[in-house]
């Protein structure tokens, strides 16, 4: 027995599937809940990308040429002002400066032995055993004893000094950032041994572009940044804008000093946040549960026209108080999903 099927009965039961299933995707994307981008006034913050230095930071050098033959300190120490970091064999200078001290005591008697005869001398003339011409003779004898007796001295103090170069010592209190030598490497003038740093005294320095720095009159607020060492942001305790601009990157130097006892070393990522350095610019936000953060993927579900969900990659940015400032990715008027997961399972 054949069965034929009427094409009109065919037509109105696709309509009716196709209306139900039709029904059902808007039924479910109302019940996506969504919010509207919001905006803010771009003249607010800016943040620009800076790094913690060291207020002192210090290359320590030899003075002098000599093989290192002690190194007590190693990187990470803390150290005292005058504390000895390296030593330099000085075993020559140890005896030129000796035979210096040697020098200046014969002088020294001889000295002693030149101001009595000329005392006599006086004396002598006084009592008119002696003519003056006498006299002038045994005051210049004096007077030249006495200059070989300082330069004698002055030859000894500084072979004192130079034996003084073969120790190397803190200059102030602080920590070994890096030692660069081992114990037999040959110091020369001038090359690094280790670098100490002052951990008291950090600041955040961040390149800011001359236009935004245009726009910073007088007294402005900024504040630090400093992911991984500190939870907040750190008021500094005073605020320096260089006045030079870097002919290549057109940018100024911008100097947080951060107050005593924060915790961060040299060299670590920071931001400068700056007030009224931003533009007139909108500045756009979403909530933080509308973000969807994959490894290196930073995406919101913009809802379109027709009510369907669209995955849009963005770029996030700051942020405060259940939002994230969104720098590209999306704009005025458009709304997304709130429920990334569900509006994954509509997408």
């Amino acid at each position: 027995m054949t069965s034929f099927i009427d094409p009109r009965s065919a037509r109105l039961a696709g309509c009716v599937l196709l209306a139900f299933i039709s029904a059902a995707a808007a039924g479910a994307a109302q019940d996506l809940t969504s919010t509207p981008v919001s905006t803010g006034d771009g003249a607010g913050s800016v943040a620009y990308e800076g790094v913690v230095e060291a207020v002192r930071q210090t290359a320590v050098a030899a003075q002098v040429a000599g093989a290192i033959v002690a190194l007590p300190v190693r990187a990470g120490d803390k150290v005292r002002a005058g504390q000895v970091l390296v030593r330099i064999d000085a075993r020559a200078a140890d005896q030129a400066a000796a035979a210096g001290e040697a020098h200046a005591l014969a002088a020294r008697a001889s000295m002693e032995a030149a101001t009595r005869e000329f005392e006599r001398q006086r004396q002598l003339f006084a009592q008119r055993f002696i003519s003056q011409a006498a006299l002038d003779q045994y005051e210049a004898r004096f007077k030249s004893t006495q200059a070989e007796t300082s330069a004698q001295l002055a030859n000894a103090g500084m072979a004192r000094t130079q034996s003084g170069f073969y120790v190397v010592k803190a200059p102030y209190d602080g920590v070994v950032a890096s030692v660069s030598v081992v114990v037999g490497d040959m110091a020369m003038p001038g090359k690094p041994l280790l670098t100490v740093y002052d951990p008291a005294a950090l600041r955040v320095t961040a390149a800011i572009p001359q236009l935004a720095a245009g726009r910073l009159k007088g007294q402005f607020a900024a504040e630090a940044e400093i992911p991984g060492a500190t939870a907040a942001a750190v008021k500094p305790v005073r605020v320096v804008l260089l006045p030079t601009v870097d002919a290549a990157t057109h940018t100024m130097e911008l100097r947080l000093d951060l107050p005593p006892g924060t915790s961060a070393v040299p060299g670590m990522f920071a931001q400068a946040r700056v007030a009224g350095a931003g533009t007139q610019d909108a500045r756009f936000y979403v909530p933080a549960q509308a973000l969807v953060l994959r490894a290196e993927l930073a995406a919101v579900y913009v809802i379109a026209a027709d009510g369907k969900p669209m995955l849009r990659q963005v770029r996030p940015g700051r942020s405060a108080g259940g939002q994230v400032e969104i720098l590209s990715g999306v704009g005025a008027g458009e709304r997304v999903a709130l429920d990334p997961q569900a509006a994954a399972r509509q997408h």
